[in-house]
């Protein structure tokens, strides 16, 4: 008597072929139906000499029970089915670390192999159940990265257009960041390179202007933040000299 291991593996060679055993134009009747040991969720449906192996929520769905009959147009249909579920349950397993975009989600199943109308159906129905929302990720994403990480919007309008987010989502999503806070930013990261910087004023100005570019911080901002460290060194000489006048 062969054990499961053994019938497991028999039956994922079988997958391989797919039904192409299965006879044509034939009640198939459900003479088995078996958890299988190595897959969690999966069950072994057998027909006679035939088998294949189905998702739990697909078995239920289709009411695979023993006695059931079906034609292999039918069972074709639920191999199909199956196959969308498997890669649904893979792109829930990818979202479980952190928030994922559509793009990404999709290159990820690509990667894994399955076939563009089962990731195209994967994406539809995550959008359906709200479990991805590219404007929200856009969004939430802008909002971190201009405020918490002080990067600027340039970089972040690139970082979102290589997560595969729409124009307009993007525009959106930075909208959301005011000017203000963006300058704020600015300031607070331009402020630490100017201290960081040796050397004369003209040579600082020029690496902080540089670094606050490199950030995704549009000239305006930098000509700003650049000012106000100007402003605030010669505040520092003046207070130095007045102290120094009192000694």
């Amino acid at each position: 008597m062969k054990n499961d291991s053994y019938r497991e593996q028999e039956q994922t060679e079988a997958e391989a072929e797919g039904l192409a055993a299965f006879p044509e134009d034939e009640d198939l009747v459900i003479t088995a139906v078996e958890l299988m040991k190595k897959q969690r969720y999966r069950y072994l449906i057998s027909f006679g000499p035939y088998t294949l192996s189905v998702h739990e929520d697909v078995m239920i769905k289709y009411r695979m029970i023993k006695g059931a009959v079906f034609r292999k147009d039918a069972l074709e249909e639920i191999v199909a089915a199956d196959e969308r579920h498997r890669a649904y349950v893979e792109a829930l397993r990818y979202l479980e670390r952190k928030p994922r975009t559509s793009k990404e989600i999709a290159q990820r199943l690509q990667q894994k192999g399955w076939e563009q109308g089962s990731i195209d159906h994967t994406l539809e129905r995550l959008e359906r159940e709200k479990l991805v929302d590219d404007g929200l990720y856009a969004r939430m994403w802008a909002q971190q990265r201009m405020t918490s990480h002080k990067k600027g919007r340039l970089w972040v309008k690139q970082e979102l257009r290589q997560k595969g987010i729409e124009s307009g989502m993007i525009a959106e999503a930075l909208g959301e960041v005011s000017p203000e806070e963006e300058l704020e930013s600015a300031l607070v990261i331009g402020r630490k390179k100017w201290q960081q910087t040796k050397g004369e004023s003209l040579d600082r100005k020029r690496k902080t202007g540089a670094f606050l570019m490199r950030r995704g911080f549009g000239g305006e901002q930098v000509r700003q933040v650049l000012k106000r460290l100007i402003d605030e060194e010669f505040e520092e000489v003046d207070e130095d000299a007045l102290e120094d006048d009192f000694v």
